[in-house]
């Protein structure tokens, strides 16, 4: 079984000439821009990973490296999301990061939002400065008693003297600590159907009205937070789509989580499974026929994944939204990432119950680098896959929404309130 990661492309081989010459202009940037020797940021000591992350990001701004297909007017580089396939593939080859790990948010969910569904006065005043890194951003969606069933939000907000006022809790918030705005789902209308009350906010982070306290995940990492809204505030014009629709724009921003990642989960699953499988030759399990199966299954799915995210490309180079069959794409690389960390650890053995190095949390969240794994470095991939399943909808309403919205199956019944 070989998997050549040098060779295999997502995009066909002969895509157009637009993409093999923008292919060029990419590795040329890479060449010169990279440290001699360069292997990933998980090779800088740590002292050393901050500043060169700040560099790389001024680099990549500079070269109009980032959001490549974005409009040009808000920053971008003008290009089609073939484009943007391209660069993600020969960073990925480069072991070069793409952007901050706290810019994900806002260039992979909210920006195509809002290029989407925003005024273009938010497009001006916004989308430049999450390419900047002006804005960092973090997405206030799950509460401690809303979190799959996203309708249910209770944090409300109403207008008082020209400005929206919000109170109440937001949980599981990634980068919370470091973002300095936050987009919100939040309760504008009571009665009625729960879904006709909401309203999708920009609040700015940086206002006495609102604490951050951190969480702990299993790994001993910090990036998800609780958010205590306490009469905060944000402008009556920083609402996204219109008062009392922000679960269209919710969605919206769900379709795009689940579809444009697709690109990044087939890169990064695919240079996962080289390593499960040079772990395994390492040790022997190829020997093992049950072994060699999974491996195989899993070469399998692999390529499964590819070709979802060929689908998606291909639907949003004719200018077309992602619907909810992209929650096909979120279900299938979640339950999967599970089974491929659970059969590293059985390969590794009991060598995983007495670890004998950790990467930081900078090399776990940024997922770039590419020093031999650890025992502990799969043990914290495999506890990281446990959430796989739940966060952006759990894999039971993931299959919800494909049988009722894209099956057209009749809707199973719903639990009433005590």
């Amino acid at each position: 079984m070989k998997l050549d990661l040098e060779a295999d492309s997502i995009l066909p081989p002969e895509f157009d000439s637009t993409t093999r010459e923008f292919r060029a202009e990419v590795r040329e940037f890479l060449r010169t821009n990279l440290p001699p020797g360069w292997v990933s940021v998980g090779q800088l000591a740590e002292d050393e990973r901050e500043k060169w992350l700040l560099d790389w990001r001024e680099r990549l701004v500079a070269n109009k490296m980032i959001c490549v297909a974005w409009p040009s007017e808000f920053g971008g580089g003008g290009r089609s999301p073939a484009h943007h396939v391209v660069l993600l593939e020969e960073f990925a080859r480069a072991g070069a990061p793409t952007n901050l790990i706290v810019d994900t948010l806002a260039l992979n969910l909210l920006g195509p939002t809002i290029l989407a569904l925003g005024t273009e006065e938010q497009k001006r005043r916004f989308l430049p400065r999450m390419i900047s890194g002006e804005h960092r951003w973090c997405q206030g969606y799950s509460e401690p008693g809303s979190g799959s069933d996203l309708a249910s939000v209770q944090v409300n907000a109403s207008v008082r003297d020209g400005v929206w006022v919000i109170n109440g809790q937001k949980t599981w918030t990634s980068w919370a600590q470091v973002a300095n705005w936050m987009f919100a789902l939040v309760r504008t209308e009571r009665g009625g159907a729960k879904q006709a009350g909401l309203t999708f906010l920009l609040i700015p982070m940086d206002q006495p009205g609102i604490e951050v306290r951190p969480i702990i995940d299993l790994n001993g990492h910090h990036h998800l937070n609780e958010v205590f809204l306490n009469d905060a505030v944000t402008d009556e014009e920083n609402v996204l789509g219109d008062v009392g629709g922000g679960w269209k724009v919710a969605n919206a921003l769900l379709g795009y989580e689940r579809s444009d990642g697709s690109v990044r989960d087939t890169l990064n699953l695919r240079d996962e499974f080289s390593r499960v499988l040079a772990v395994a030759q390492q040790r022997g399990a190829t020997h093992d026929p049950l072994i060699r199966s999974r491996l195989a299954q899993a070469y399998v799915d692999v390529e499964a994944i590819r070709h979802s995210a060929l689908r998606g490309l291909t639907a949003a180079l004719r200018g077309i939204a992602p619907g909810p069959e992209s929650s096909i794409h979120k279900l299938v690389w979640s339950e999967y990432h599970q089974r491929i960390t659970t059969l590293a650890l059985e390969i590794i053995g009991d060598e995983i119950l007495t670890p004998t190095g950790r990467r930081s949390a900078t090399d776990v969240n940024t997922d770039v680098t590419r020093a031999p794994y650890s025992s502990r470095s799969w043990v914290d991939t495999y506890f990281a896959a446990r959430a796989d399943t739940i966060y952006a909808g759990t894999s039971e309403i993931q299959r919800n929404i494909l049988a009722e919205r894209v099956l057209q199956m009749p809707r199973g019944p719903r639990p009433t309130a005590p």
